[in-house]
Formats: structure tokens, sequence, C-alpha cells
């Protein structure tokens, strides 16, 4: 792809997030999208084919940006430091991509969801890098026997979105840093 091509996708990416943000993604048009974006509506269906197109492929892209993000701050050889790091990196991107993760939300707990099979796969991705950290954790001899890393796994990775949120929505007022903290404590009281 050109750079020409990812920089227009990009544009369309950024105007449907700043739409989505503001009224939700069900009742956004391709027009909508193309004026926000300042592209021509054909632009949309020549790089997405339709709007659901634009939204699995933004879902994709964002998802695939987080993972990167994760994976990239797994380094530290403790493992609760890396979860840690973890949790910093993946707070530092919903900060920076409230939008995506308002949606990402909002769009994984709708029950059935038109992205529900898109999000399933985007939702493993994002979980089984998780649950590697904490299996690290457990290989360390740090996790309470008997605790199933799946379910925690699912469970930090629900947890850190809604705090994540929260935090973006109603508590802008407090650090990047206490809310690691706050999510840390939970993690902590896990790990030994």
């Amino acid at each position: 792809m050109s750079a020409r091509a990812d920089a227009t996708r990009r544009r369309l990416f950024e105007a449907t997030l700043k739409l989505a943000t503001d009224r939700g993604l069900v009742g956004l048009t391709v027009d909508e999208i193309a004026a926000e974006a300042g592209v021509a509506k054909g632009t949309v269906y020549y790089n997405f084919g339709s709007k659901d197109g634009l939204i699995d492929a933004l879902l994709r892209y964002g998802v695939g940006q987080l993972a990167d993000r994760l994976r990239a701050a797994a380094s530290p050889a403790d493992p609760v430091e890396a979860l840690e790091s973890q949790v910093d990196s993946a707070l530092g991107f919903i900060a920076e991509y409230p939008g995506f993760s308002q949606i990402l939300v909002s769009e994984m707990w709708r029950t059935p969801g038109q992205w529900h099979e898109t999000l399933s796969l985007l939702r493993e991705e994002i979980i089984s890098i998780v649950k590697e950290q904490l299996q690290r954790v457990a290989d360390a001899g740090r996790l309470p026997e008997g605790v199933q890393i799946p379910t925690a796994a699912a469970g930090l990775f629900g947890t850190l979105l809604v705090v994540a949120l929260d935090w973006q929505v109603f508590q802008r007022q407090r650090s990047r840093a206490e809310v690691r903290e706050s999510v840390m404590v939970l993690i902590r009281g896990l790990a030994r």
C-alpha cells in the first residue's frame, strides 16, 4: 500500500473515531465519515468496500496497535514488572485513543453485535498476550494455586478497559501513574 493510500485510510479512521466517539457507530453514514475526513464518498468505498468494511478495518487496526504495544511492553525479566509495563502501555494507548477504546468496549459487549465475529478474534488476540504474561507469573510461582489463567486474563483485560475508560470519562484529574497503581494493587493482591 502506498504512503498516500495509508494516509487516506488513517484520515478515514480518525474521522470515524471522532464521529463515533460523539454518537456511536451505528448511526454513522458514509457521507458523514467522508465529509469529516475531507474526501469523496467514493474514497470510503474504494478503500473499504462499505461502512462495515471501514469499521472492521478500524477495529483490526486499533487492536493491532494495542497488541503491538502490549508485546513490546512484556520485556522486563520480572513477570509482575512486565505485567505492570503492559498495564501502563495499555493505559497509554487508551489515553491516546479514547474514542477507539469506547468503541471497543461498547461493541464488544453488545449482544449480538454487528462486528461480533471480528471482535471475538481481536479479543482473543489481546487476551492471549495477557495469558502469556500471566503464565510467566504462574511459572515463577507467583500466582496462587488454582488460578484459572484464561479467566484471569479475560478479567484483567476487562478490568483494565473499564478502569481506563472511567479514568478518561470521569476522573481525568488522576494521573496515568495513579490509575496504573490502582490496577496493580489488584494484580499484586493476586500475585505473590
